[in-house]
């Protein structure tokens, strides 16, 4: 089998660990680094991914292209792959894994398919994968997700769930509602248990008949803050997709709220270097940012 040149937009927590499996499988990986910061630049080397110097030697040398990026760049970042791709005469298969609506994947194809290459929607589901893992899935949908699923005889899980653009955007949206969705729900209720002096009563109830489930998911909450920021678009995202099929947005578009009140505190701005805050903290601290008008919290934040 030949070995297909994979090249990375862009190389954080998932990325990277996309391209550590595929690397240590015997790929070569490549990313363009120019302008990244030094954690980036630090996932990367750890990985094993090798820098080129733009973005135009990048879409020359790969020759399937993967797109891992915060949803509210997707777009733009396909339109800057296309223009690569025109500019060079190069045209790697592009495969957009980010969490985006199926509306949104449709558009990215189109600039995609426009420039003259190929183009497959993938949804991931799971944590960044590592090597002997299984807890890490990347569904694919398009008219051929040949070059994708290859990446199964690469250390990945690649699994195909239809031949439509669209599918595969559409089944990470409906599962990304259950999960970080309700950890969005259950993040606000505890906040307002707080806030309304009533954390042990709830407890209690909880200890009740809900005991068990309340554990998982409120265990889900303190990984929570460091991905705050990317979640906005992907509760965005979810809701057009709810909309686009006629149901309300507005579940959705609440749980992009609660993320973008954790986005203007502090809670925020910790990495995955770092150790979780606890529950306790968390809830303080948004139980004081409530106190704050937005607009002074958001302010204070930026400095």
């Amino acid at each position: 089998m030949s070995k297909p040149v994979v090249g990375i937009v862009s190389p954080g927590d998932m990325g990277a660990a996309i391209g550590a499996v595929t690397r240590d499988a015997g790929l070569d990986v490549v990313a363009c680094l120019s302008g990244r910061g030094p954690l980036t630049r630090s996932r990367a080397k750890e990985a094993g991914i090798r820098d080129v110097e733009s973005l135009d030697e990048l879409v020359s040398v790969a020759d399937l292209m993967l797109s891992v990026l915060v949803p509210a760049e997707a777009v733009g970042v396909s339109e800057l792959l296309a223009a690569s791709m025109s500019r060079t005469g190069a045209k790697p298969v592009v495969a957009d894994c980010n969490a985006v609506a199926p509306a949104t994947a449709g558009r990215i194809c189109n600039a995609i398919t426009a420039a003259g290459a190929a183009f497959v929607d993938a949804g991931i589901i799971g944590p960044p994968p590592r090597k002997g893992s299984s807890a890490t899935r990347i569904y694919c949908s398009g008219p051929d997700c040949a070059p994708l699923l290859a990446l199964n005889a690469f250390g990945l899980d690649v699994r195909q769930v239809g031949s439509a653009v669209g599918q595969a955007s559409g089944l990470k949206m409906v599962f990304a509602a259950s999960t970080k969705g309700t950890t969005a729900l259950w993040t606000e209720l505890l906040v307002a248990a707080r806030s309304l002096g009533l954390d042990d009563a709830l407890a209690a109830e909880f200890a009740l008949g809900r005991g068990d489930l309340a554990q998982r998911l409120i265990g889900q909450i303190p990984g929570m803050p460091r991905r705050a920021h990317r979640w906005i678009g992907e509760m965005e995202e979810i809701a057009t997709t709810f909309a686009d099929v006629g149901l309300t947005p507005r579940i959705l578009l609440g749980a992009a709220d609660v993320y973008r009140l954790v986005g203007e505190t502090p809670l925020a701005d910790q990495t995955s270097r770092q150790p979780d805050p606890p529950l306790d903290t968390i809830l303080a601290t948004l139980v004081d940012a409530l106190k704050v008008p937005r607009e002074d919290a958001t302010a204070a934040r930026d400095g």
